[in-house]
């Protein structure tokens, strides 16, 4: 059995991959953000819990990091601050967390000897698409403080390739969604403002397209690229090389649910003119040439997957349908 770390375990789609690598019989390390509250997140509601060793603490310290690296054979570092509006408001917390976590993490993993880093980026990275189907040559465009930081925290673990030889390599997921994902992100927010039985649906730009991808077919690309000692010192995207509009997206999941609802375009929703990212569609080509990958789940039957555990009363219960959640 491996032994694996896992940053970022008590978020979307960290709390998916740990049960994943649980399944696999792996012996699983989650890393879940200290807090008063002694709260692991999506980690409190997991089946497999007795089965995962929880840590609480914070990437931004490189003497905790250190220590949780200790006796462990692979890392998947998730952790980071993802919410591109609060990324407007609060820059620095990104600095922070996305790159000197980051920094930290690899670090501490160079000196343990760690086998594998898994480092995780964004494919909010490559901004609005110059050319479609996006590549992994595709020019990096910062177009918010968000993907700036995640260009450099990229910028840093390739670094430690480079410079350290750590055996590391980055995993560029496109729009991941499924059950547990924030209401900060366009399908949760459609789905728990139908739900919620509202006429009207506040949502920003709908025009532009997403490659959108379900939280188990992300995991399995991440394990794809851990398990392949050819990904090692490359940058790899996890896509599924289809694109569809916020409109579409909505008008599907009204499907889904019967509903006659009507978008209401929300201006506090709309990202500045210059940071809008109006089009992404991901190129999938290395993943599967490396490992033979391949998206397991439909993007319609995503969906359906999704609205069936928001309709649960105790999943939507966590969700707050009237604030706005940056």
């Amino acid at each position: 059995m491996k032994n694996v770390l896992v940053t970022g375990a008590d978020g979307f789609i960290g709390s998916h991959l740990v049960e994943m690598l649980v399944q696999k019989g792996h012996k699983v390390r989650a890393l879940s953000l200290y807090n008063s509250f002694n709260t692991w997140g999506w980690l409190e509601d997991s089946k497999y819990l007795k089965d995962i060793e929880v840590v609480t603490g914070d990437v931004r310290d490189p003497f905790f990091c250190r220590d949780i690296t200790k006796g462990v054979d692979s890392v998947f570092h998730l952790a980071a601050l993802i919410a591109i509006p609060y990324s407007y408001v609060a820059p620095q917390s990104y600095i922070e967390t996305n790159i000197t976590g980051t920094v930290n993490i690899c670090k501490a993993a160079l000196d343990h000897g760690v086998q594998r880093v898994i480092h995780t980026s964004t494919s909010e990275v490559y901004g609005t698409a110059r050319y479609v189907p996006i590549d992994e040559a595709h020019p990096l465009q910062p177009q918010s403080p968000y993907s700036a930081s995640k260009i450099s925290a990229d910028a840093m673990a390739m670094s430690f390739f480079n410079a350290f030889n750590l055996p590391l390599t980055i995993a560029r997921p496109f729009n991941t969604f499924g059950p547990r994902q924030s209401a900060r992100a366009v399908i949760p927010t459609i789905i728990s403002q139908l739900l919620s039985g509202k006429k009207s649906i506040n949502l920003g730009d709908v025009t532009p397209t997403r490659d959108f991808n379900f939280v188990t077919d992300t995991c399995r690309g991440f394990l794809a690229l851990a398990s392949s000692s050819d990904t090692i010192g490359k940058t790899v995207n996890i896509g599924s090389n289809r694109e569809v509009t916020i409109l579409e997206t909505f008008n599907m999941i009204k499907g889904i649910l019967g509903s006659n609802a009507e978008i209401q375009v929300d201006q506090q929703r709309i990202r500045p003119e210059k940071s809008e990212v109006h089009r992404l569609w991901c190129d999938n080509t290395l993943i599967k040439k490396l490992t033979g990958y391949e998206p397991q789940v439909t993007f319609e039957e995503g969906l359906k997957q999704t609205v069936e555990w928001f309709s649960e009363p105790k999943n939507i219960a966590k969700y707050k349908t009237d604030i706005y959640n940056v």
